[in-house]
């Protein structure tokens, strides 16, 4: 009998692992302190309206509560490289962040589950070298919201 529990134990447990997806591509440098960090609102290739600065804000969270120095510029339109370099410039800060948002979307059915995709780049304010890079696709519960997954998702891209 122990055996059939621990068999359907395993089952579940597979079964429910199976409904929430995360996808994460990464640089092998990992995001680590920098002086200061100019970020920039991402780009949005949605369909959802500001699903860009929506992101931007979350990100900005996460960075704040790991101690980095940001100078916000997420409520501005996103820039071009260039541009957001020249910013950064302005700003005096060591590395700049941009990106882009591809999903942000509640998925069409019974349960109506959230699903995120985001690319986020974080820049060398004088070379413009990449410090680190990381892309991420989640899809989670019909019961959580976007902004819940989507922090989750960013949380485990900036580890």
């Amino acid at each position: 009998m122990a055996t059939l529990q621990k068999i359907i134990l395993s089952l579940t447990l597979l079964f429910l692992a199976g409904c929430s997806t995360t996808s994460l591509v990464h640089s092998e440098q990992r995001l680590g302190k920098t002086a200061s960090v100019s970020l920039f609102q991402l780009k949005n290739y949605t369909d959802t309206p500001r699903a860009g600065m929506r992101a931007a804000n979350i990100v900005e969270g996460i960075l704040l509560a790991k101690g980095f120095p940001v100078k916000s510029h997420v409520s501005e339109d996103a820039k071009t490289f260039s541009q957001a370099q020249k910013v950064a410039k302005k700003d005096k800060t060591e590395s700049f962040i941009i990106g882009g948002v591809s999903e942000w979307r509640y998925k069409t059915g019974i349960d109506g589950e959230p699903a995120v995709s985001l690319q986020l780049t974080m820049y060398n304010t004088k070379s413009g070298k990449i410090e680190w890079s990381a892309t991420a696709a989640d899809s989670d519960w019909g019961t959580d919201s976007i902004g819940t997954t989507a922090q989750e998702l960013l949380e485990t891209m900036m580890k």
